[in-house]
């Protein structure tokens, strides 16, 4: 896991929501250094009674056993943030806060990406396949 280097509660990189191949994604503007604090992810905080009743569950996120974040508001720009199985950001929780920090340097241009975890997977990205730029490349392969 990657130390917070700086305590930081916006972005100071230049980040942009553009198209991808999983439908919008959230890019770098210029290039962001390993460690890095990218963005917050943001939304309203809902009990785990709330999260049950839910029928959109894509943007939810756990922050512990008795609070979850529901980030599917537009605003909450962190949303855009697509699933990759060889991610180049990583969340970390820290004092009820989703931050995004990267994993490694991210160069301009590219996407920024994260693992949503096990139990998102088997839920939604296994069903249809997933699409990030690892397992793309390892069907293209087995052709």
């Amino acid at each position: 896991m990657i130390k917070n280097k700086k305590k930081k509660s916006s972005s100071s990189v230049k980040i942009s929501i553009k198209r991808s191949r999983t439908g919008l994604g959230l890019f770098a503007m210029e290039q962001i250094e390993k460690g890095s604090f990218i963005v917050e992810y943001t939304g309203k905080l809902i009990s785990k009674a709330e999260e049950e009743k839910k029928n959109n569950a894509r943007y939810l996120f756990e922050i512990n056993s008795k609070k979850t974040l529901d980030g599917s508001p537009r605003s909450n720009i962190a949303r855009y943030i697509n699933h990759s199985c060889s991610p180049n950001a990583e969340p970390q929780i820290k004092k009820g806060k989703i931050l995004i920090y990267a994993r490694k340097k991210i160069k301009a241009g590219e996407e920024i990406t994260y693992d949503y975890g096990r139990e998102y997977w088997k839920e939604f990205i296994q069903p249809k396949g997933c699409l990030c730029a690892k397992c793309l490349k390892k069907s293209k392969l087995k052709k």
